[in-house]
């Protein structure tokens, strides 16, 4: 049985899903990382700069993992046009953070 084309609307709601949810955990993450220093614990290593920065990561993965999920949907699809054209996105992606990580 051949599947029919995602269509747009569900993709775009699955899309935007992501990138909503996405924002508000990266947001909280962040923000418990800036207020975690307002409550002195017995850490042995500072928790609220690392959860800062996992925040910013999170932030910096949303696009990515946007990428993939229009992949996987794609294919699931069997709209083997698109698919290709978001693993292209994706290979170029990776591509410029291996670039980026050897150039350091």
């Amino acid at each position: 049985m051949i599947e029919k084309p995602i269509e747009s609307d569900r993709l775009e709601g699955l899309l935007a899903g992501v990138l909503n949810y996405g924002t508000w955990l990266a947001s909280a993450v962040i923000a418990l990382g800036l207020v975690r220093p307002l409550f002195p614990a017995s850490a042995p290593f500072p928790i609220g700069p690392q959860l800062v920065t996992l925040g910013i990561a999170l932030f910096i993965l949303l696009p990515i993992l946007r990428v993939i999920l229009m992949l996987v949907l794609f294919l699931k699809g069997r709209d083997y046009r698109f698919a290709a054209t978001a693993a292209a996105v994706l290979v170029i992606i990776m591509a410029g953070i291996v670039i980026g990580t050897l150039s350091h």
